[in-house]
């Protein structure tokens, strides 16, 4: 894990392309090692799972769709870009990133997502005037060479404790002092380096070298908040494999299965269709709705029961699909009870969304949003809207009652991408309802981006 590979030899975005499908010839049995090294490398770079694509089921469904392909070399040149940008602005001379989510962005290339989320073994840095260098996890050089944004590749030099152990601190101090001369090689004398995440026991070891540390999050979100038209793309494709996966979980939802057997639908399709993974675990049915945030479980699902779900998918492209919905199970009509809450939670998402547009701050959405009556606000949710691209994303909009304790101002602009959301359960109810949307801030107002229907029996059609 903190083998290192000497600067210069990775393959960056000055190399040749890689050509998908097209597997080298292997350089024959008595080959040395650097040309078996060259080869191995080159067959799996060509057979990388974003070269290869989503496959035939996902393709069918955007071409049904009318959704063309994005230009993903202008998105992640656009990315970079929004990087530098705020770089510029905050007068630093570069960003090291460990949040997966980040470095996807920064590179478009994943390795083990979920894995490397609490075990830090990949990192990257972006020079505000110089290369990207990305620190990758042991004999992973391949998985990054299609990006055509990463100038160099390294090893990573691992530093948490599993890795580490009675050396950490050792391991934390090579790394320090590796940032540092990156620093001095790239940054014409500036040593300020933001990071959007580190590990307390490196941050002394930094500052001994010479490093001002800077707080990166603030930076990364900024750069991630407005998207290109080709990120849209993106986002509009992951939504339709998200609402088909959906789809094929509601034609299976039956009274008599449990709600792990339903959560799993939406898992196997949105892997089908290459999506990555789901982030938390809400759905619930029947008692189990009320209150929010009951993870799925062994409970079966009873005729005449509502099931509630928050998708929290990472889709195709990596991009975020938040929806939520809420079902009746079984062929029979619903309660006044269930009809009513369902139906006060449609009209706030509907008249909330139509808050949305460019130059609308946080604090008015806040205040002038659609807000619970008094029966409904011990039960409420965390926020009224959130931003959404790789993941949920700044910023977080809460309810007027919430905002002097944790609220913030802002701004919508055009290319932000917004959730709008709502739960309806009175305080000490039997059932609840979840509902959400995925939106975009266009020019001149607001475009939904999520379009599965509403359950038509609780609406009352």
């Amino acid at each position: 894990m903190n083998v290192r590979t000497p600067a210069g030899t990775g393959f960056g975005r000055h190399k040749r392309k890689i050509e998908p499908f097209v597997v080298p010839e292997h350089p024959g049995a008595n080959a040395g090692y650097e040309e078996l090294e060259s080869y191995s490398r080159s067959k799996a770079a060509a057979l990388n799972q974003h070269l290869i694509g989503y496959g035939d089921l996902a393709e069918s469904e955007w071409n049904s769709a009318g959704v063309p392909a994005p230009n993903l070399d202008a998105m992640r040149q656009y990315r970079i870009d929004r990087i530098r940008s705020q770089l510029r602005r905050h007068n630093l001379a570069g960003i090291h990133l460990y949040d997966p989510l980040n470095i996807r962005y920064a590179t478009d290339c994943t390795n083990m997502q979920l894995w490397t989320t609490h075990n830090p073994a990949r990192c990257a840095f972006i020079a505000t005037d110089g290369p990207v260098v990305l620190f990758e996890f042991h004999n992973c050089e391949h998985l990054s060479d299609h990006s055509g944004v990463v100038d160099e590749i390294r090893g990573c030099t691992a530093w948490f404790y599993f890795e580490g152990g009675n050396r950490s601190y050792e391991f934390a101090e090579n790394w320090a002092n590796d940032v540092a001369e990156l620093l001095r090689q790239h940054g014409g004398g500036n040593m300020r380096c933001a990071f959007d995440q580190v590990d307390s026991h490196g941050v002394p070891f930094l500052k001994n070298a010479g490093v001002e540390v800077v707080y990166g999050e603030e930076m990364m979100e900024e750069a991630r908040k407005i998207k290109s038209a080709d990120e849209i793309i993106c986002m509009r494709r992951a939504i339709i494999a998200c609402e088909a996966a959906m789809g094929e979980m509601e034609r299976a939802l039956e009274p008599g299965m449990t709600e792990n057997d339903l959560w799993a639908v939406l898992h196997a399709e949105n892997i089908r269709r290459g999506g990555e993974w789901i982030e938390t675990r809400l759905l619930s049915s029947g008692p189990r709705t009320n209150p929010w945030f009951q993870e799925s479980s062994a409970r079966v699902i009873q005729d005449g029961d509502l099931v509630s779900f928050d998708t929290d998918l990472v889709g195709p492209y990596g991009f975020c699909c938040d929806i939520s919905r809420t079902w009746l199970a079984g062929d029979g009509l619903p309660t006044n009870e269930q009809r009513d809450l369902y139906q006060r939670a449609a009209e706030h998402i509907r008249t909330n969304m139509g808050m949305l547009g460019p130059g609308i701050s946080f604090r008015e959405l806040s205040m002038n949003s659609m807000q619970l009556e008094a029966e409904y606000l011990p039960t409420r949710y965390g926020v009224l809207y959130h931003g959404v691209g790789l993941c949920d994303e700044y910023p977080s909009i809460r309810y007027a009652v919430d905002y002097q304790h944790h609220g913030y101002d802002g701004e919508l602009e055009p290319g932000m991408c917004i959730c709008v959301e709502t739960y309806m359960g009175r305080h000490g109810g039997g059932e609840g309802v979840k509902l959400e949307d995925q939106c975009l801030i266009t020019e001149t107002g607001c475009e939904q981006l999520s379009t599965y229907p509403l359950d038509t029996r609780l609406m009352g059609n």
